[in-house]
């Protein structure tokens, strides 16, 4: 069996970080992120192999203790990474 990834001891959670340049409009944990990509929607669960993706324009959702949280982003990139999201967007804030 494979040894899990860096980073897989820290619970049932992703951690997400959203960013834009004018500040962090999220950070915290989820359960969930649906991301607007370039070229369609981009589910991410915890466990989700290594990604980098480009953001297209749309609704970031995260769901997290049973809330989902909605953004409105456009344009950017997104990493995943040992159970963390990060997505940098050139516009990012809350619907």
């Amino acid at each position: 069996m494979a040894a899990p990834a860096a980073g897989a001891e820290t619970g049932g959670t992703l951690h997400v970080t959203v960013l834009s340049p004018e500040r962090t409009v999220y950070e915290g944990t989820a359960d969930s992120v649906v991301a607007p990509a370039y070229n369609g929607s981009l589910g991410i669960l915890r466990g989700h192999a290594p990604l980098m993706a480009l953001l297209g324009e749309g609704s970031l959702r995260i769901t997290t203790g049973g809330k989902e949280l909605r953004y409105n982003v456009a344009g950017g990139f997104l990493q995943v990474a040992d159970n963390e999201v990060t997505v940098l967007s050139e516009r990012a804030d809350a619907a």
